[in-house]
């Protein structure tokens, strides 16, 4: 596996996502107000619901991604908006449906959707959501563009199916996992940013380049996110530790972990992932293991490298302070464990 080399100075004060939502606010207030009106029904049910995940707290980053991507190819029209609010709706919508799959009970430290409304009005909704987004995709006006994201949303899906192979499921291989991963996160994490390229018209060199940062930069991100699952750092995530733990989800820490287990540890595992029983207790021991193996540093590890290819890929743009935070992103992300 070849890293790419970069090294990013860190800055004092706000945060690289901050400092990023700074560079595009006045597009992120349009787009927000877009993502309101849009999400607008006669259908009382639809808003309400709606709204509960989106007004939730989230960072936004896929589609700060996009008007970044958009900025930084010099695109000085209007429809970059409509591209992010519908990289919100996708997302949004592949929330609202993998919580209902997952059967979870907390999305970004609030009650999920779908405890507090039921499955079918979140699944519903989120039909809703991928309909607004394709609308959106359309008055866009740029076939690339519908090309990209709609290609995504048949990847995420393919991933949420694949997933599901995953469940309980201890022979889960690394390569299967990563599999799973740039279908349903990094596709996303791709799309936002190649996406603008394509209403920006820019050259195809770096359309694949910003292709490139975005897949690489949610493979990352989503390695990061499963490491904390079992880091104890709840403080950074927008769900509770363990959550993956107590959904029987096989992630790298696991596999990595289990791999790496005595016979005792081994039963362990067994029991509490395959079978899924759990006692009190068991989420520290799952810890434990996996600290004690390396499992969350070696994760890490996975996460540094792909974080460093999102690096690379934007060499072929000129120096820029877009290109810098866009870089800082990508750094700051897999500092999180730690």
């Amino acid at each position: 596996m070849t890293t790419a080399s970069a090294t990013i100075v860190a800055r004092p004060g706000p945060s690289p996502v901050d400092r990023l939502y700074g560079l595009v606010q006045s597009d992120m207030a349009a787009t927000d107000a877009l993502i309101h009106e849009r999400m607008g029904s006669p259908v009382n049910l639809i808003p309400e619901l709606g709204r509960h995940l989106v007004d939730s707290g989230g960072k936004r980053l896929r589609p700060m991604l996009t008007l970044a991507a958009a900025r930084m190819c010099g695109y000085a029209g209007s429809q970059h908006i409509k591209l992010a609010a519908a990289v919100e709706f996708i997302h949004t919508a592949t929330l609202l449906h993998d919580d209902v799959v997952d059967t979870s009970t907390l999305r970004r430290g609030k009650i999920a959707a779908n405890i507090l409304w039921g499955n079918k009005p979140s699944i519903l909704v989120g039909d809703f959501l991928f309909s607004r987004a394709f609308q959106l995709m359309v008055e866009a006006g740029n076939l690339a563009v519908l090309d990209i994201l709609a290609n995504a949303s048949a990847i995420i899906a393919e991933g949420e199916v694949m997933q599901l192979k995953s469940a309980n499921n201890l022979s889960i291989t690394e390569s299967h996992y990563l599999d799973v991963v740039r279908a349903k996160t990094a596709a996303l994490f791709a799309a936002s940013t190649e996406a603008a390229g394509a209403v920006a018209l820019a050259e195809r060199a770096r359309m694949s380049a910003l292709r490139e940062y975005g897949h690489n930069l949610g493979v990352a991100f989503q390695l990061v996110d499963d490491a904390l699952d079992y880091s104890g750092r709840q403080a950074q995530m927008g769900k509770s530790v363990g959550d993956d733990f107590r959904e029987g989800k096989v992630t790298l820490p696991v596999i990595l972990a289990f791999a790496r287990a005595d016979t005792e540890a081994q039963g362990f595992w067994r029991r509490v992932i395959e079978d899924g029983v759990q006692h009190e207790g068991d989420l520290d021991r799952a810890i434990a293991y996996v600290e004690r193996t390396g499992a969350i540093r070696d994760t890490q590890v996975r996460a540094r490298h792909y974080a460093a290819e999102a690096i690379h890929a934007l060499g072929s743009f000129p120096p820029s302070e877009v290109r810098e935070v866009l870089n800082e992103v990508a750094q700051f992300c897999v500092g999180r464990v730690y």
